[in-house]
């Protein structure tokens, strides 16, 4: 029988939905405990939460988590009805001193030491600031619609039907960074991206937008994060294929706030 533990947990990842046989949808969500270890909560199907229970980015939240099968050793089954918004998210105006506190003392030297020390360490979580952002790549999706499996998942009857969710969007775009990180025999990465926070930005200024949404797209994610933003990655690998690292979140003060004290 699985033993349960309460934990408090500074959410700090939220990728972006995909079909989810178990949740109909589910989005790899991760975060730093009280006592500053990364826990992976995954799957969770975020858009089916009761309002209540659904956080925000750098929002403390407590709930009741034991470890998953999974063999990540970060990864933990959570229980959703215990699920507890902790007061307000951590907004940014007034506090990158306060996420800075808590996030950048986990802070990895590189992504080349997270890939050459996971055999050692098991760590499959991570945050670094890379030594130079090339550029954002975009490219289409070879499927840009969901398959029929797919469709067939999103469609399932389950427990969360008491509640109406709009369809899961499909993102017919696949966005990459290039980059190299501090390394200094870096050769250079390519790591895509899946933020839900990206995937909301392309769904928003598609809408605002039209054909123009890129313009709007590559200024933030690509021209500010780069030359305004201190810009850290977040980065976690594929239960899949464990060797594999992708960025599920960006971590960006303005570089001006780098050194802000509240």
């Amino acid at each position: 029988m699985a033993i349960y533990q309460n934990r408090k947990v500074l959410i700090t990842v939220k990728t972006y939905p995909l079909p989810s046989k178990k949740t109909i949808e589910a989005s790899c969500t991760a975060g730093i405990t009280e006592e500053g270890k990364w826990i992976r909560l995954f799957p969770l199907p975020f858009r089916y939460l009761e309002h209540e229970k659904q956080f925000k980015k750098h929002q403390w939240i407590e709930a009741s988590v034991t470890k998953a099968s999974d063999p990540r050793p970060e990864s933990y089954k959570i229980d959703l009805n215990s699920i507890r918004l902790i007061g307000k998210p951590l907004e940014p105006a007034k506090s990158w001193k306060l996420r800075k506190e808590i996030v950048l003392p986990l802070t990895a030297p590189s992504l080349c030491h997270l890939q050459k020390t996971k055999a050692e360490t098991g760590a499959t979580l991570g945050i670094f600031k890379p030594r130079i952002i090339r550029e954002l790549i975009i490219e289409p999706e070879e499927y840009p619609s969901w398959t029929e499996q797919e469709l067939a998942i999103l469609s399932q009857q389950s427990m969360f039907d008491k509640k109406y969710v709009k369809p899961l969007e499909k993102i017919p775009f696949k966005f990459f960074y290039s980059f190299y990180c501090k390394d200094p025999h870096c050769e250079g990465h390519r790591l895509s991206i899946t933020d839900w926070e990206i995937g909301e930005a392309y769904r928003k200024w598609r809408q605002h937008y039209g054909e123009h949404w890129e313009d709007y797209f590559r200024q933030k994610f690509e021209n500010e994060v780069i030359y305004n933003f201190d810009t850290y990655l977040y980065v976690g690998t594929i239960r899949a294929h464990p060797d594999v690292w992708i960025i599920t979140g960006l971590f960006y003060p303005h570089k001006e706030d780098s050194n802000a004290t509240g």
